[in-house]
């Protein structure tokens, strides 16, 4: 074998050698996790339990980012939300489910059915935001995390099934088939 052919066979090995395991596998948070999501996925992160994709801030920032000004029942004025769609969300972790389980820190849970994150008059809706007016929300300020929709930019979103479906605190998302 010629130094040249044996050069290229090391490089191919350390090449497979150094890939995840897994195509799949989503690289780990650096950060504090402020969701987990599993149930019906395709993908995992690196060292989380298995089955499981966990966010944390610098993640969610990484994908695209989407931002409106809406009121809401629960605050009063015109509040700037920023954060990622959910549908994104859901695509990152490869998510296959026809229904999630969205869960706050205190177990509170609703199911959103995955054929209701398409259409509307914002086809980003819902978002997961993970700032209000500019700022990170506390525990406390419904964060770090919440299911928001555009309640101002079309009825559809100011039903009382939309308004259970806004889900503050939430932290844990579950796909069901």
């Amino acid at each position: 074998m010629s130094f040249l052919n044996a050069l290229c066979a090391t490089a191919a090995v350390i090449s497979f050698a150094s890939m995840p395991a897994f195509a799949d596998t989503l690289p780990a948070p650096k950060g504090e996790v402020l969701l987990t999501i599993s149930g019906d996925l395709s993908h995992e992160t690196a060292g989380a339990a298995k089955g499981t994709v966990t966010l944390d801030l610098e993640i969610l920032q990484s994908l695209e980012t989407q931002v409106f000004t809406t009121s809401t029942i629960w605050i009063e004025g015109n509040i700037e939300f920023t954060g990622v769609s959910l549908r994104d969300v859901l695509d990152y972790a490869g998510a296959t489910g026809t229904t999630i389980e969205a869960i706050a820190s205190n177990d509170y849970k609703v199911d959103i059915p995955t054929d209701t994150l398409t259409g509307g008059s914002n086809e980003n809706a819902p978002i997961v935001a993970y700032f209000m007016d500019g700022a990170e929300m506390s525990a406390r300020g419904k964060g770090p995390l919440w299911i928001v929709y555009p309640y101002d930019d079309d009825v559809q979103y100011r039903t009382e099934v939309v308004y259970s479906r806004s889900i503050w605190q939430l932290d844990r998302i579950v796909t069901v088939q």
